[in-house]
């Protein structure tokens, strides 16, 4: 696995976010909620 995953390190960069791109995506996923019933998959999004 590990040799898989170390191949093509050179080829990545990252990607510098701003704080209120961080700030949105941490808020929205405290305010997700999925709720399972009878093989079914509901996704809330509580504001």
């Amino acid at each position: 696995m590990a040799q898989i995953y170390s191949e093509n390190t050179d080829k990545c960069k990252l990607v510098k976010t701003s704080d209120e791109t961080v700030k949105f995506l941490l808020s929205y996923s405290r305010s997700l909620n999925i709720v399972k019933h009878e093989g079914m998959t509901f996704e809330n999004n509580l504001n």
